[in-house]
């Protein structure tokens, strides 16, 4: 198979020209543009472009496929000349169906949770010795790559809202067509792609048209948005609904209950908890038991920026978490508020999407950092300039929240300046964004939350 990828250099798109490489596909790709990781994973594998650029000589009459990264417009150079040519022109999720046909396929999608529950399932089936291929959307401990494919008879794809390419302007979990599907929740996203809540519903509907007929459905039963959808289209499906399973939290850990057994885990808070609720029931599915399922879980130590333990000690830790849409943002600030209850809890919020810095979404964050005792939100001029929006007020913003005592900071030195004179002693910190904080090295605060000397 000769594979060519328009814009290999996307962090998923790149994993995927790796995996088929590895498959013994023979793989070329262009790109105007290829940032670290994939620099370095490109030349190591030795498919880093010579130069970049596009160069419509390298797309010829002997390609079986073309695939198209949705940073490549529909003017691109080599897709014009793919087009020409009548080659076989696939988006990213197309592509993974392409190569998954006759697999069982386990699709997760959700408006949250979604990175999360995949990986809870891939790190069970790894434990348990499974052969099974799988498509995440973040780097995972285990885990070599992000997309693997091969010739298991199993693949495990998180499947997302997002566009598939510039051509394919459907979202990319419509491609899936899933055995097994999982549907964490929905809270409208994503607002430069649906100017509508209603119009990002329908995209849910439209996936559950995509389940295979007599495949089953595991869904978030809290969700009163998503059980409503449920009821009304998943006619023809096997309905699993899920909630927050039974557990205890003492001392600052969960134990998870099932089925009369239970184990000790390393991530915490609802939303981990009805993550797992969703990994067991599809697991289950695929032939599980309860017991292997609770001893593989309970080593499940999370995905990078999922909440993720960054440095602490018995009495303070830092933890960084991914969360940027308003739901997002609740669960994980309640998760951490709940886990340790008696501790002061410190949480800065990056503005950083498209969605979370327009005027008109801000009241969607009303109240989510209720929970911290003292609450920062952080945004810069310069992302601003980059998505090409006006300036935001930050009286705005502070009214939007709605939360006492909201300080809003638009610069990093001020932002440094407040996170290095707080009192870490009894305390938490929380730093929730889909960005880097405008280039702040969080790592400078680890000497605070070091071991205590016993």
């Amino acid at each position: 198979m000769k594979v060519h990828f328009i814009a290999i250099g996307g962090s998923v798109m790149h994993q995927l020209a790796l995996a088929l490489a590895q498959k013994g596909y023979l793989v070329t790709g262009s790109d105007d543009e290829i940032f670290e990781p994939a620099v370095s994973n490109l030349l190591q594998a030795g498919l880093l472009p010579a130069a970049l650029g596009w160069f419509p000589e390298k797309i010829t009459a002997g390609l079986d496929a073309v695939i198209l990264g949705m940073h490549a417009r529909e003017d691109n150079p080599e897709l014009v000349r793919a087009r020409e040519l009548g080659l076989k022109i696939y988006s990213f999720p197309e592509y993974i169906f392409e190569e998954s046909q006759e697999k069982t396929r386990v699709v997760v999608g959700g408006s949250h949770g979604k990175t999360s529950t995949t990986a809870m399932i891939m790190h069970v089936l790894k434990t348990l010795k499974w052969d099974f291929d799988y498509m995440v959307g973040a780097r995972l401990e285990g885990f070599e790559r992000s997309v693997h494919l091969s010739n298991a008879p199993l693949i495990v794809c998180e499947g997302d809202e997002y566009p598939a390419s510039a051509l394919e302007k459907r979202p990319k979990f419509h491609f899936l067509y899933p055995h097994i599907a999982i549907l964490t929740g929905i809270a409208w996203d994503h607002i430069n792609v649906f100017p509508t809540f209603e119009g990002y519903l329908d995209q849910f509907r439209i996936f559950l048209e995509k389940v295979d007929p007599g495949g089953v459905l595991i869904f978030n039963a809290t969700d009163p948005v998503l059980s409503d959808l449920v009821m009304k289209h998943s006619a023809g499906l096997r309905l699993l609904p899920y909630g927050v399973p039974a557990h205890r939290v003492e001392n600052g850990q969960t134990w998870l209950s099932l089925e009369d057994h239970t184990a000790l885990l390393r991530v915490f808070g609802n939303h981990n908890l009805l993550n797992a609720h969703a990994a067991y029931l599809t697991c289950l599915e695929l032939g599980v038991s309860t017991d292997d399922f609770l001893r593989a879980i309970s080593t499940f130590s999370g995905a990078s920026k999922r909440l993720e333990w960054l440095y602490g000690n018995e009495r303070s830790a830092a933890f960084r978490d991914f969360a940027h849409a308003p739901s997002k943002v609740h669960a994980t600030i309640r998760a951490v508020r709940d886990q340790f209850p008696s501790r002061k809890l410190y949480a800065v919020l990056e503005l950083h999407t498209y969605s979370s810095l327009q005027s008109a979404f801000l009241p969607q964050y009303k109240g989510a950092l209720d929970p911290a005792d003292e609450a920062v939100v952080f945004y810069s001029g310069h992302a601003l300039e980059l998505k090409k929006l006006p300036p935001l007020d930050p009286t705005e913003v502070e009214a939007a929240f709605g939360t006492p005592g909201l300080i809003v900071l638009t610069h990093w030195e001020d932002l440094e300046n407040w996170l290095a004179t707080r009192d870490y002693t009894d305390a938490n910190l929380l730093l929730m964004s889909s960005g880097n904080f405008d280039g702040i090295n969080l790592f400078n605060f680890a000497a605070r939350f070091q071991p205590i000397d016993q």
